[in-house]
């Protein structure tokens, strides 16, 4: 042990939670693909602390602490799924899905010469990801974490959870079967490790389009087979056709303001910020938050959310002329 972890676990509680935040984000990160909330994640990371303080003493100092932080957090995550009925196998039932910002996963993004480091590549973090992760039963999702997004050996996930070398290699298998037949194969597309200057060039476009609320020059940089949803009201529009009338009903003469939108970008995909300024105001407030995936310069589709994430996007939750 380090004289840190000597002094963490023989009851200094300020070098434990020292300690244990060196960890708190990619904590964060791993609950996230568990549960596919922010806020989930967020009140399992604190439950995985508490829990990590009140059982220090039994921790035997052989195990990697990150490694027994993870066992703790995924632990933590099994009881959330457990207790939550909400937890659906339907993509479309996913109200409790929220976006990830990249600003703080830049902040754990793993430097060249730290392989060992939380993997938050596009392939691992992108909704479609998550949104198929979901459809696991918890402990295959576990152990497919474990093994193909952190790159743990089979012991190492055996350990993680609490089970045989031979169970979590079945439940492995039987994970991988099941994604391979839920992700799409454009998948294969997804190698850059965050938004490509053509992925931009198309936010730009969707960007302007909207402050000029020109629905045809949106609707020009749309795919044909096109998907809007909106967790968490379960709204799915599938086709170009079946989105018509949202541009419409958002740039047209009956919309409701003038919009104001800001670049970000959420689990490795392009992003903007959309803010209104409904007839008879003065300031541009925050509305919703679209997620672009982009394909052949086209948006093949759309993950519309709500504004209350804004603050984790850096984002203010008003604009001034």
């Amino acid at each position: 042990m380090t004289t840190l972890e000597e002094a963490a676990f023989a009851g200094d509680e300020a070098a434990f939670a020292d300690l244990a935040g060196r960890h708190r984000r990619e904590l964060h990160v791993h609950c996230y693909r568990m549960l596919a909330s922010y806020d989930d994640a967020e009140d399992a990371v604190q439950e995985t602390l508490l829990r990590a303080w009140r059982s220090r003493d039994q921790y035997d100092g052989r195990t990697y602490f990150r490694a027994w932080l993870y066992r703790i957090a995924t632990n933590v995550c099994l009881d959330v799924t457990r207790r939550q009925t909400r937890r659906s196998s339907s993509p479309g039932d996913m109200a409790w899905l929220q976006p990830y910002p990249d600003r703080l996963l830049d902040e754990i993004a793993p430097p060249a010469d730290q392989p060992d480091a939380v993997a938050v590549d596009r392939e691992t973090i992108e909704l479609t990801f998550l949104i198929a992760l979901q459809a696991l039963p918890a402990r295959q999702r576990a152990a497919l974490i474990a093994r193909d997004v952190l790159g743990w050996s089979a012991s190492e996930t055996a350990g993680l959870l609490e089970t045989s070398v031979a169970a979590a290699n079945s439940a492995l298998q039987r994970a991988r079967v099941t994604m391979q037949q839920r992700l799409p194969a454009r998948r294969s597309d997804w190698s850059a490790p965050r938004p490509t200057a053509e992925e931009r060039e198309v936010l730009d476009r969707f960007i302007d389009a909207h402050q000029r609320c020109d629905a045809a020059a949106a609707i020009a940089i749309a795919a044909e087979d096109l998907r809007i949803s909106m967790p968490p009201d379960q709204l799915t529009f599938d086709g170009l056709a079946a989105c018509l009338p949202l541009f419409e009903r958002g740039m047209g003469p009956k919309r409701d303001g003038e919009w104001k939108l800001v670049p970000t970008s959420a689990n490795r995909l392009p992003a903007a910020a959309s803010y209104l300024m409904r007839p008879g105001d003065t300031v541009w407030r925050a509305f919703k938050l679209d997620v672009l995936w982009v394909s052949d310069h086209k948006i093949v589709e759309i993950t519309t959310f709500g504004y209350s994430r804004f603050p984790a996007f850096g984002l203010p939750d008003r604009l001034t002329p």
